[in-house]
């Protein structure tokens, strides 16, 4: 051989992976993931058909954009630790849970590396994998586990055998392992294979994977779909007909999915997992570290579950989401859809029935944060008003329970309209307007009732018929607009100590209405704000001589519907129900519990009586 003749040179070793490109590539993977939520919606039947993986990734991955891919990092383990704290944070439903617990296990085997190399990376994200695997009181294979494991070993395998392979080669050969585990996922769950879809969390993964091949191929990916996957355009109708039969199937012990985070010093993992069976949740996950963990279930109670995980720590940032009425929408989309919040006093039923949401507000005893009628029904919350020094809050759901509400319903339906608590007593509907404005607010309608508990619920159930016919959200708001000076609220406050308590009242107007054992009575007004109006003197008959009041207010020759509420008052409210029946034309009455947004202030006792005239 010559002096003369080549030699073919070694490659040099691929250069360490450090922050900056590192969060670039997530950058893309996340921005990928949030495009394809809707396409992520519509295949979503595992563990039920309810169209939220999407959302619940989008929403999940959207903290982390914001966030933590929001500023450098000193360092890949600074990053991965933001990521995975913030993650934990802003985790939404099972497969954000579980992705959340991928990243927080990347970031502890990471530690506080400030680069890493191909094997580190690789066996980081094996000891991610296993995370999240653990994080999962019950892993079924066929989910996104699985495409993780795959994923890990394969990069785990790719690094073993080629150390001088390009760094894109590699992870490319990594990706074609999660496609290859992507696409056997129907044939280890039924429930897939039977709608003819992959797993929605699977797929979710690899479009993250997919949007960082994108970065790492330097094609500036934004995280459009190419649409190169024909499983998008699935129409939502296919995928959930095969399902519908099922729908009705939903186990009433696990309805509610459920989550929070808690925060605490020592977080036992494997105990909460144990409390959680105690309770009998379905599709556990607990996810996070030692000091912060957020915890997803399906549950019957949420509040049985925030009150389990009370006794291990602080809980916040609770969520529930009703997976029965999320189905229902995913397998019957339509036009114009409504939704309320929790201070519409609905009858039981109802709100099933007409496919009507309910975002609940928020109660709050002490340093204690209850979702209304989620975490602490009427009834529990009228015990500890009773029992308890405490005095209960309310306030309105943060900006993001609508958006992730509004976001959801917009994936199934062409519009929404949100009939809101009045702005005149409350913050609540300026939350839902920043949430539509955020959103897609040419298709999202926000409709200030100056009502509250039950006036509110009949003009939420009047606009729920409405769309129930097909009309557009033009219509139906036209509808509750003309239906909205005839809505009469009036209410009686037993006891008016909480009033006073809540500086709602003034201490020498309760003190003059004591000494003359005087009941007020107040009346919604048309700015939407309750008012006196009158009073009754002596305790004899209170629910009888207010029927006689209220009926004496209501227009001549209508025929109405009517709802009573009352506050832990249910024999006075049934008297009064009859006593109005006995002189109205009532064409439908119910009796409800009026819930913490009336009853905070108007205390235990209360009674309420809303009318709207029948419209042909």
């Amino acid at each position: 051989m010559s002096a003369t003749t080549p030699f073919a040179s070694p490659l040099p070793p691929p250069g360490p992976i450090r922050a900056a490109a590192l969060r670039h590539a997530l950058i893309a993977g996340v921005r990928r993931v949030i495009a394809r939520r809707d396409a992520l919606n519509k295949i979503n039947v595992f563990p039920v058909p309810d169209g939220d993986t999407g959302n619940n990734l989008a929403l999940t991955l959207s903290t982390v954009l914001t966030g933590a891919l929001h500023r450098r990092a000193g360092g890949v383990g600074r990053l991965l630790r933001r990521v995975g704290d913030e993650a934990i944070d802003g985790a939404r439903g099972n497969s954000g849970a579980i992705l959340a617990q991928f990243f927080s296990g990347l970031a502890d085997a990471v530690g506080s590396r400030a680069s890493l190399d191909r094997r580190g990376l690789a066996e980081a994200a094996r000891a991610a994998s296993r995370s999240a695997r653990s994080a999962m009181a019950d892993p079924k294979e066929g989910t996104m586990i699985s495409v993780i494991h795959a994923f890990a070993e394969a990069l785990v395998h790719a690094a073993e055998q080629g150390e001088r392979q390009e760094l894109r080669a590699w992870f490319e050969s990594a990706l074609a392992q999660a496609r290859i585990a992507l696409q056997r996922t129907p044939d280890q769950l039924p429930v897939l294979r039977k709608a003819g879809v992959v797993d929605a969390g699977a797929q979710g993964f690899v479009d993250l994977l997919e949007g960082i091949g994108d970065f790492l191929a330097r094609r500036g990916a934004s995280g459009a779909s190419d649409g190169a996957d024909d499983r998008s355009d699935l129409d939502i109708g296919d995928v959930h007909d095969a399902l519908h039969a099922e729908l009705d199937d939903i186990d009433p012990r696990h309805r509610w999915c459920t989550e929070c985070l808690l925060v605490g010093e020592g977080l036992d993992r494997a105990g909460l997992q144990a409390a959680m069976s105690d309770l009998g949740a379905d599709c556990v996950v607990v996810a996070g570290s030692a000091h912060r963990v957020k915890v997803h279930a399906h549950v019957a109670r949420p509040s049985a579950m925030f009150e389990a995980l009370g006794r291990f720590g602080r809980v916040e940032s609770t969520k529930a989401d009703d997976m029965l009425a999320q189905a229902r929408t995913a397998s019957a989309p339509g036009g114009c859809v409504v939704v309320t919040d929790s201070s519409a006093d609905l009858p039981d039923g109802l709100a099933d029935a007409l496919n009507l949401h309910v975002i609940p507000l928020r109660v709050n005893f002490g340093e204690q944060d209850y979702l209304d009628r989620v975490g602490i029904s009427p009834a529990e919350f009228y015990a500890r008003l009773r029992h308890e020094h405490l005095l209960p809050r309310t306030s309105q759901p943060p900006v993001g329970d609508f958006r992730r509400q509004f976001d959801f319903l917009l994936s199934h339906h062409a519009e929404v309209v949100y009939i809101g608590l009045s702005r005149a007593v409350s913050g609540t509907l300026q939350a839902a307007e920043a949430a539509a404005q955020r959103g897609d607010a040419s298709r999202t309608h926000v409709f200030d009732t100056a009502n509250a508990a039950g006036g509110q619920a009949l003009l939420a159930i009047a606009a729920a018929e409405k769309a129930a016919t097909g009309a557009a959200a033009a219509e139906v708001l036209a509808h509750v607009a003309e239906l909205k000076p005839k809505t009469l609220t009036f209410a009686l406050a037993r006891d008016i100590r909480h009033a006073v308590r809540g500086g709602r009242v003034p201490r020498w107007a309760g003190w003059i209405a004591s000494v003359l054992r005087a009941t007020p009575i107040a009346k919604v007004v048309p700015e939407g704000r309750l008012k006196p109006c009158a009073a009754l003197f002596g305790e004899a008959r209170a629910p009888e001589r207010f029927a006689a009041y209220v009926a004496k207010q209501a227009p001549a020759g209508t025929r109405w519907r009517l709802i009573v509420g009352h506050c832990d008052a249910a024999g006075d409210a049934a008297a009064l129900l009859a006593a109005l029946k006995a002189r109205l034309d009532i064409a439908e009455g119910w009796l409800v519990e009026t819930g913490p947004a009336v009853g905070a202030h108007a205390g235990p006792g209360a009674l309420v009586a809303c009318l709207q005239p029948v419209t042909p």
